[in-house]
């Protein structure tokens, strides 16, 4: 179920950020696929509500893999992007993810650090316990938040921010994401969605200084609507 401008979900709007939750599918940019990105999908979303003529400006701030859900921020000005930017390079920004596994972690609640090495062929990151060459050092702390009737659900917070990096550090512990196929788990999902969800965003706003937190519903499935929100 990709967004189009009619059921694009905003959570947050100003002259100078929109903040939207991601569904499982889109596309941030556009890529090889050729399919419409969610930021051309943003962009004519403001050239409509506001009556722009012309080039919309729109800037990438960061991206969420295709098959995952949630918060993710764009810029209405060069200003707005710059600064932005610069919060995310300085890790000054609060992520945290939602994630359902199918096995209990060994631990409720834990730091993870992997080395990563990315295998752009295959796009997929593999985690390694200690450093090998060509590898980026990735650290997430995770607890346990809900036990359901088949899985658990996990809260995560990013400390570094790689490629794959939940879905890689998590499978690397033996709790692989539900659909996620790529990094082991059984079946996929009947959607192509994974269950990790960009749950919230914390970070200051790059012009008003002011501290913003945005949370993003999940998405309308089963297994989400179970957890306590």
């Amino acid at each position: 179920m990709h967004s189009t401008v009619e059921n694009l979900q905003v959570l947050y709007e100003d002259n100078h950020l929109i903040v939207v939750n991601k569904r499982a599918g889109d596309i941030v940019q556009g890529d090889k696929t050729g399919d419409k990105p969610l930021s051309e999908v943003v962009k004519d979303y403001i050239a409509v509500k506001y009556d722009k003529p012309g080039t919309v400006f729109l800037g990438v701030v960061h991206r969420l893999d295709r098959p995952t859900s949630g918060v993710i921020v764009f810029a209405r000005t060069s200003k707005a992007l710059g600064r932005m930017n610069q919060l995310f390079s300085e890790r000054e920004t609060e992520k945290t993810y939602w994630a359902v596994v199918k096995n209990n972690p060994s631990k409720p609640k834990d730091t993870l650090v992997h080395y990563l090495k990315r295998n752009p062929k295959q796009n997929k990151s593999y985690a390694h316990s200690k450093e090998v060459p060509g590898s980026k050092k990735a650290v997430l702390h995770y607890s346990l938040f809900q036990a359901l009737d088949n899985y658990y659900a996990l809260e995560i917070q990013l400390e570094t921010g790689r490629h794959h990096q939940i879905r890689s550090q998590l499978a690397a512990i033996g709790c692989p994401i539900k659909g996620d196929l790529k990094y082991g788990f059984d079946r996929s999902n009947s959607d192509g969605s994974i269950h990790l969800h960009a749950r919230k965003l914390s970070f200051v706003h790059p012009v008003k200084k002011k501290p913003i937190t945005i949370i993003a519903p999940t998405p309308e499935d089963a297994i989400w609507k179970c957890l306590d929100q």
